[in-house]
């Protein structure tokens, strides 16, 4: 019977090896996890933001081509109306609350939108950030300050 030499024992890992290699690669994933969840989130509000500023910017396209202002997604240039859903389906974008312009009252009023955007699916967990809204006069407001 031949005995095994130095070199064919020490050809492998150990199970202490793979135990410790093991735990050192679950303890990276949950240090890990939370902040690229936390960074997710932030790239999806920074989507929804974006998506109000676009389409304040059409308004106030449409305001000058028209004299008035849409709820109507198709006329502002979207292929789709009211409510937009976002490509990443994390927000939805509800129609333009619209206030005709009051020339009757004493100072005039003038015509303005508000627009808001609400999280959905998975993005729904972003409790601190479930809304963004914009409105005419350029405020923008969100669940909790910060998020804007």
């Amino acid at each position: 019977m031949q005995t095994p030499t130095a070199a064919s024992r020490d050809s492998g890992f150990t199970l202490i090896e793979l135990m410790v290699t093991i735990v050192i690669a679950t303890m990276l994933i949950v240090i890990a996890l939370p902040s690229y969840t936390s960074q997710m989130r932030k790239s999806k509000r920074t989507d929804a933001k974006t998506a109000l500023l676009d389409l304040a910017g059409r308004e106030e396209r449409y305001m000058a081509t028209n004299s008035s202002y849409s709820t109507n997604g198709t006329a502002l240039g979207y292929g789709a109306a009211f409510p937009i859903t976002l490509a990443n389906n994390d927000y939805t974008i509800s129609a333009p609350v619209v206030v005709a312009a009051n020339n009757t009252t004493s100072p005039p009023t003038p015509a303005s939108y508000a627009l808001t955007a609400t999280a959905i699916n998975a993005q729904n967990k972003d409790t601190s950030c479930a809304t963004f809204s914009l409105n005419s006069q350029g405020q923008q407001t969100a669940t909790t300050t910060g998020c804007w």
